[in-house]
């Protein structure tokens, strides 16, 4: 059983055809449980959680077009799961929860890509890494991954340690140890499952997210797992899924989770 759940379309069109050339990879791949998410903030819908130039310009989706995007490929009986991908937004509780119970997700992803005005994995910004306390972003970061899990509002959380994509890490594991043990600590009594995404191995940092430290610390104390890849080309579904699987296993994962339509039901991971 293999998952690919945080997927995007953004890179081409909201229509079936544009859609069906991620299910047929995901076929191709031997993935199971297959699912687009797109950003949140492209859509109209959510103008009110996360709004500032740099998403301004990339709000142009109606959340009705891509429901219906949905309904096609389920009358054509194509079999893919509805999601989004929620940029967590401190201080919008009502606001993410207003939007995300108007729909019928099948899982949602909550991800963390802003610290204020600070979009931490984008190139625009980059510069902005040389000028910032390294020690302040990643408890920064790591604060917003403990507030995303006490809320209780996500069924992923994804690319855990995002805050690492150029690598720019604190040269401190001690520092590292306590941020990742108050982050795993707040998800172990929450409902947020983790991803291991394959997608940091096409990033600047080339490792998987999240790290092998982090990854076993969520092990230990039991926080779920999926298989992602993000991609964000159909080329991209299921990458370098066996080394996943691989790196899953070396970390004591026996079993993955999967999602449909709210209910969760752990399987083995093969």
């Amino acid at each position: 059983m293999r998952t690919d759940y945080h997927n995007h379309l953004e890179k081409g069109t909201l229509t079936l055809d544009y859609l069906s050339k991620f299910t047929e990879k995901a076929k191709k791949e031997g993935i199971n449980h297959f699912g687009i998410s797109e950003h949140a903030y492209h859509f109209y819908q959510t103008a009110d959680i996360l709004s500032n130039p740099w998403v301004d310009e990339r709000r142009y989706y109606d959340m009705e077009d891509y429901v219906d995007l949905f309904h096609q490929a389920w009358n054509k009986d194509i079999d893919v799961k509805m999601s989004i991908e929620m940029d967590y937004t401190p201080g919008k509780h009502e606001e993410m929860k207003r939007f995300i119970d108007q729909y019928d997700f099948d899982y949602v992803i909550g991800s963390i890509h802003w610290i204020d005005d600070f979009g931490i994995d984008l190139s625009e910004y980059k510069e902005e890494w040389d000028r910032r306390d390294l020690f302040d972003v990643y408890r920064r970061y790591f604060d917003q991954v403990v507030t995303l899990a006490e809320s209780n509002m996500f069924d992923i959380l994804g690319h855990m340690d995002l805050v690492k994509i150029f690598n720019y890490v604190p040269d401190d594991n001690n520092f590292l140890l306590e941020q990742y043990e108050r982050a795993t600590d707040a998800l172990k009594e929450s409902k947020t499952c983790i991803e291991i995404s394959t997608a940091g191995l096409r990033k600047p940092v080339k490792q998987m997210y999240p790290h092998e430290d982090l990854l076993k610390m969520c092990q230990r104390k039991g926080i779920p797992i999926v298989l992602s890849s993000d991609a964000h080309y159909p080329e991209h579904v299921g990458f370098a899924y066996d080394r996943a699987v691989q790196f899953a296993k070396e970390a004591g994962y026996t079993h993955l989770m999967t999602f449909e339509k709210g209910e969760r039901r752990e399987v083995p991971l093969k």
